[in-house]
């Protein structure tokens, strides 16, 4: 099959070329734009909000040492009067029986003195009783009572000890005389003892005497009284 050419007039043909020129010249100046796809470009990574900065620290303020108190030194407690007379009470104990002697002339003399101190009588007392002796005892129970009764503000502080002292005296005193009455119902349970010892040799000296044969000249046996 046979191709045909058809033939343009020559205006038809430069006006072709004008339009395709201009076309090439829109071409060029246009800017080229992006193709659309359709889908949406994937946002920006959010960026992290800014963190607020932390407070600031406050301040130190230096803290002032409290003062220390020096170190108290415990002082040593003065001994009362308990305590002195406890101690004297030992000491009395331990005494010689010539120095406990000398002790208890140099107190009587101050104790007996009108409105003596208690605490020397009280002394006095105590070495009295250290004698063991019934009529010293005795003297030494009295002082103790009146010590005990004594109101004044040495009295007052001694009064607990020399009532104590005053019941042990009073005690040890009955103990005493019991033990004086046991021994002197032995001296006289002995005494008749020995009495009765002395009948019965006298009893058995007679039997004795009763019991011997007569002499067999009639001479009167040695010893014996003669006949009236």
């Amino acid at each position: 099959m046979s191709q045909r050419f058809f033939s343009l007039p020559p205006q038809a043909r430069n006006l072709g070329l004008l339009l395709s020129a201009s076309a090439l010249l829109s071409a060029c100046t246009l800017p080229a734009t992006a193709p659309n796809t359709g889908t949406t470009p994937p946002a920006a990574a959010a960026t992290p909000a800014a963190q607020p900065a932390p407070p600031a620290p406050p301040a130190l303020r230096p803290v002032e040492a409290e003062p220390q108190a020096p170190a108290t030194q415990m002082q040593p407690r003065a001994p009362g009067p308990l305590s002195n007379m406890l101690a004297h009470a030992d000491r009395v104990r331990s005494l010689s029986p010539a120095d406990l002697s000398a002790e208890i002339a140099r107190l009587g003399d101050a104790a007996s003195a009108p409105g003596a101190n208690p605490t020397l009588v009280m002394q006095h007392a105590i070495a009295l009783a250290q004698t063991r002796n019934a009529p010293d005892l005795a003297r030494a129970l009295g002082l103790m009572q009146r010590v005990a009764s004594d109101n004044s503000e040495a009295g007052l502080a001694l009064q607990p000890l020399a009532r104590l002292l005053a019941a042990r005296y009073q005690e040890q005193r009955r103990v005493e005389e019991d033990r004086d009455r046991q021994a002197q119902q032995v001296k006289e349970a002995q005494r008749r003892i020995d009495q009765l010892t002395d009948r019965l040799e006298a009893l058995r000296a007679i039997e004795r005497s009763f019991g011997r044969p007569a002499p067999a000249n009639g001479s009167t046996p040695r010893g014996a009284p003669p006949p009236h």
